[in-house]
């Protein structure tokens, strides 16, 4: 493939700066954001108001997963997520894969080498060898010790929480499309650069958590990851570092978080939990593989 730069995203650990000072925000109903509530539903996790809760067998439920007409019963040690399976498969995962491309590629701990790189995100053989498994690959490939593990940091953060908050399969639908949107913005940016990180898929978890803490009025820097997302934000801009990649993962956590939470406070989800919304996420990011496909064929400028 010849001598290609590495682009590799660099996640900046700032997660012990957080604000002062800062006035405690209410915590107010989904739907009615004049009214104060500390009252969750038991199945989503929404904070309801007196009117909007309905008694279930155990716990309140929200008007959304009420209409759902399914119970679901959890003990503390069986939520949703609780042990963060898919979150502890994907650091393993991306952790192997580094470790393989060390044993096996030619790989350093501080350089992706070569041979590893002929499996980044690259827009020209996605196109003209129809190498389509690029689109997936580079999202689970890094530049050395600090690029993985910066990137798996943030990724047991995030990840973590909402992994409880969504339930494993609308937490791996959300990482998969964030990382395919991740690689569909690379492409689209810069398509005659390889790109390799979790970045994309970062970012979009990143997004998500974005748009949960405003759905409950809590703004940018009031909430424990404002720093880090401005952060992040900064070093996307410097050489060497994937923007498309982190921009197209951020839009895309940003779609998926108001399609579970809703943009603004009182607005409610777009779709409550369910079967439906599972089917769109995928969906989503089934469009995303095609689209970053579409841009590796027909895009060959770099658009900045």
């Amino acid at each position: 493939m010849g001598m290609f730069a590495v682009v590799s995203a660099l996640d900046i650990d700032m997660s012990a700066i957080e604000p002062t000072g800062a006035e405690p925000v209410a915590e107010v109903c989904y739907r009615h954001s004049d009214r104060e509530t500390g009252v969750t539903c038991q199945r989503c996790d929404r904070l309801v108001c007196g009117e909007c809760a309905a008694q279930a067998s155990v716990g309140v439920h929200c008007p959304e997963c009420r209409k759902s007409n399914k119970q679901k019963v959890y003990s503390a040690r069986s939520l949703p997520g609780d042990e963060f399976y898919v979150t502890k498969a994907l650091v393993g995962l991306n952790v192997a894969v580094f470790v393989v491309t060390i044993v096996f590629f030619g790989a350093t701990a501080t350089n992706i080498g070569r041979e590893a790189l002929e499996y980044s995100t690259f827009g020209p053989l996605i196109a003209e060898e129809f190498e389509l498994w690029r689109i997936i690959s580079g999202g689970f490939l890094h530049d050395g010790l600090i690029h993985i593990g910066f990137n798996m940091y943030l990724l047991w953060r995030f990840g973590r929480e909402l992994e409880q908050k969504l339930g494993w399969k609308e937490y791996l639908a959300t990482y998969m499309a964030a990382l395919v949107g991740g690689s569909f913005g690379a492409v689209l940016i810069s398509p005659t650069t390889p790109v390799v990180g979790a970045s994309g898929a970062v970012f979009g978890l990143m997004a998500v958590l974005v748009v949960l803490n405003r759905s409950r009025g809590i703004a940018l820097l009031d909430s424990n990851i404002g720093f880090l997302v401005l952060l992040n934000g900064f070093f996307s801009f410097r050489a060497g570092v994937s923007l498309g990649g982190h921009l197209g993962g951020f839009l895309v956590g940003l779609l998926l978080g108001a399609i579970f939470f809703g943009m603004n406070p009182g607005e409610g989800p777009i779709l409550g939990a369910g079967s439906k919304r599972l089917v769109l996420v995928v969906a989503i990011g089934l469009v995303l593989f095609g689209a970053t496909f579409a841009a590796a064929t027909t895009w060959m400028s770099p658009l900045f």
